[in-house]
């Protein structure tokens, strides 16, 4: 089952917020139950700024266990190293909400700190899943690139002027159980309230520490919600089809 989220296409990110909620929410998974979820009425404007996706959201949870783990490994030394690309991803993000009276702009200003943040080849590989590896090398290409316009438009149509969102990035990382660390970071109104966590988890490569995933809610996985929206383009149009879907909707994120 495909459940769709509304694409930010009024000038208000707070009616986005009233179309989100009235709408089937997430798909709550461990490791025995699927359950369809709503979203509470009381997710406000940064859960809606923060999102990176449009398309169907999954929700996993770490075991009791698994928390434990995490909680008992000592910080990483290097954790100003990982931390760095999420603060120059959100210093871009404020200046483009500031100054960005488009989106064409807006997607410029954002575009450099989007390259350097994210693994953008990782998170569209584990996105399109185990079919990724018998795609061509020039579908791969096509893909890679219209999955970095669409991410960066994506960013460009969220953080408007109006958003005025207000963001914090923790300076120490912890460890992410199946690998990487992970820096937690909030995004939320400028009044201080209704904080929204954001947590982005980093794999050290040789291009540095990048962005490999990001958690909603601390929680809500990016490249699982990628995979169920994906699936679908992959299936009826294959990897063209797929570049089609996310170019279409980076062209209505970029129109003001």
């Amino acid at each position: 089952m495909a459940l769709w989220m509304p694409e930010p296409d009024t000038g208000n990110l707070i009616q986005c917020v009233m179309n989100l909620i009235s709408m089937p929410g997430i798909v709550y998974q461990d490791e025995s139950t699927i359950m369809i979820c709503r979203f509470s009425p009381k997710m406000t404007l940064p859960l809606l700024s923060a999102c990176l996706l449009t398309g169907p959201v999954a929700l996993t949870a770490l075991s009791p266990a698994a928390l434990a783990d995490a909680t008992d490994v000592e910080m990483p030394a290097d954790s100003a190293a990982a931390v760095a690309p999420v603060a120059a991803l959100y210093d871009a993000l404020k200046a483009a909400q500031k100054t960005g009276k488009t989106a064409q702009q807006r997607a410029a200003m954002i575009a450099p700190a989007v390259d350097h943040a994210f693994d953008l080849e990782a998170i569209l590989r584990r996105s399109v899943g185990v079919r990724y590896n018998s795609l061509s090398p020039s579908d791969r290409a096509r893909l890679l690139g219209s999955f970095r316009q669409f991410t960066i438009a994506h960013y460009a149509a969220s953080f408007k002027p109006q958003a005025q969102a207000a963001f914090t990035v923790s300076p120490q990382t912890r460890q992410n159980p199946t690998g990487g660390v992970i820096v937690d970071t909030t995004i939320g109104g400028t009044d201080g309230g209704n904080a929204v966590p954001i947590d982005y988890i980093m794999t050290n490569s040789a291009s540095g520490w990048r962005i490999t995933d990001v958690l909603l809610n601390a929680h809500i996985s990016q490249v699982a919600a990628q995979r169920s929206d994906f699936g679908g383009a992959l299936s009826q149009g294959g990897a063209n089809g797929l570049a089609d879907h996310l170019d279409s909707k980076t062209a209505h994120f970029l129109h003001d």
